[in-house]
């Protein structure tokens, strides 16, 4: 494929009706279903199939909302070869069921239709602030809300989301979708409040000040890792995170195209072999990059992106060089021009234009150095209890997602957000129970 020819729309159309109900009926309805235990969530997938295979939507979707709050998102970004679709019995056959295209077709048809509207219980239970939008922050949110809690989010962006709207290129997770699925968070009785940056517009004590019974930290990792590799502070080496964040927001026409660092006919070296590695160099070349390469330093099968990102990224034109570590970034006048790299052939220089880093990143200190009593691990993560679940060293404050661990997929995040979630609500009842 040139590059010419790729776009920041969405690659997979998904499901028709009929196609749908065509998969649906596929679903053999195993007496003990592995594709539940492979889904960090355990969503009853051949309840809603069975659902969907009979044309009842509705009731897919009630099956679907009892355990998802993004299920349009799920049903994109989730590893599905790794976990329901890679549990099914019918891969034996090489024909899985694609469990991910008929909850995202559900979704979809719900969002544009507005089957589902949840009965909202009254906001008597308590009051509960949320730190972040993204999945965990959502996750939370839409839990609470659902069980009696008034709950507001704060969001230092100026659309909510978090990394979902910011950090997840177009083509695999479309912005209007984010949206969708927020506004369903919304009608639930969220409040969001955006371009409110907490440590320094307010912080966790002014909450408390105002009312809130309890506060959940899900502002992710801001921080990306990086490397001390000589010439590292040369004009042209940058954060992935932030190339995807200045595409996403040149696409949503926020900024203007000169602010992305990738410029016409670059050439572009992307360092990392995880998924934010391949959205980098496949966005790369959709900003119009003559060259991109992936440079990883272990070999294809010890790499941590999907195979299927793998796959449709070499189909894209991206170039892999494996067991390649850069051993210097070499420019002139602050800019760089070209790399010093250790390959199984030897030591060679390649010219390039724009390194990309996607090698990790961790938690920023912005809520934690303005609170007292939040205690973090040596790297920088929240550290966080097992009863009430996810309760930091400050009672009442709790943290959930990337914020206290290693970076995660969406799905996992919401598989513990949902956890913290019952702690809250167990903290706040007990709490109330004591006031009276």
């Amino acid at each position: 494929m040139e590059t010419k020819d790729l776009k920041f729309g969405e690659l997979d159309e998904g499901f028709t009706i009929k196609e749908a109900i065509e998969e649906a009926k596929r679903c053999l309805n195993c007496k003990n279903p592995l594709c539940i235990k492979g889904c960090p969530i355990e969503n009853n997938i051949p309840g809603f199939i069975h659902q969907l295979s009979m044309g009842n939507i509705g009731a897919a979707m009630h099956i679907i909302n009892e355990k998802s709050n993004l299920p349009a998102i799920c049903g994109r970004v989730c590893p599905h070869e790794k976990q329901c679709v890679g549990h099914c019995v019918l891969n034996a056959k090489k024909r899985p069921i694609q469990v991910g295209k008929l909850e995202r077709f559900a979704a979809d048809f719900d969002g544009n239709m507005g089957l589902i509207r949840d009965k909202i219980p009254q906001k008597t239970r308590g009051k509960v602030a949320v730190i972040g939008s993204g999945p965990a922050g959502l996750t939370v949110a839409g839990d609470l809300a659902r069980e009696g809690f008034n709950v507001m989010i704060f969001e230092g962006e100026q659309e909510a989301g978090g990394v979902l709207m910011y950090g997840i290129p177009e083509y695999r997770l479309p912005k209007d979708v984010v949206r969708k699925e927020v506004k369903k968070i919304e009608a639930l009785g969220v409040t969001f409040i955006t371009q409110c940056m907490v440590g320094q517009a307010i912080t966790v004590d002014d909450m408390f000040e105002q009312g809130f019974d309890a506060v959940f930290i899900g502002s992710g990792t801001a921080l990306p890792k990086s490397l001390d590799t000589p010439g590292y502070t040369l004009r042209g080496v940058t954060q992935s995170s932030y190339f995807l964040r200045m595409a996403s927001l040149c696409n949503t026409g926020s900024i203007g195209r000169e602010e992305v660092p990738v410029k016409q006919g670059d050439i572009v070296g992307v360092i990392g072999g995880g998924n934010v590695a391949m959205d980098a160099a496949r966005t790369a070349l959709r900003m119009g990059a003559g060259k991109v390469y992936v440079l990883f330093r272990r070999t294809m099968d010890q790499m941590s992106a999907l195979q299927t990102e793998y796959n449709e990224a070499v189909e894209e034109g991206v170039e892999f060089l494996w067991e390649t570590t850069v051993t210097e970034f070499i420019g002139s006048n602050g800019k760089l021009e070209k790399i010093r790299v250790k390959t199984p052939e030897g030591e060679n220089f390649m010219p390039i234009d724009r390194i990309l880093l996607a090698i990790g990143s961790r938690p920023a200190n912005r809520i934690v150095s303005t609170t007292s009593g939040i205690d973090v691990d040596d790297r920088g993560y929240v550290i966080t209890k097992e009863r009430p679940y996810g309760m930091t060293t400050r009672k009442g404050v709790f943290a959930g997602g990337d914020v206290v661990h290693t970076p995660q997929t969406v799905v996992l995040a919401m598989k513990e957000a949902k956890q913290v979630a019952k702690g809250i609500a167990q903290f706040v009842d007990a709490k109330k129970l004591l006031e009276e």
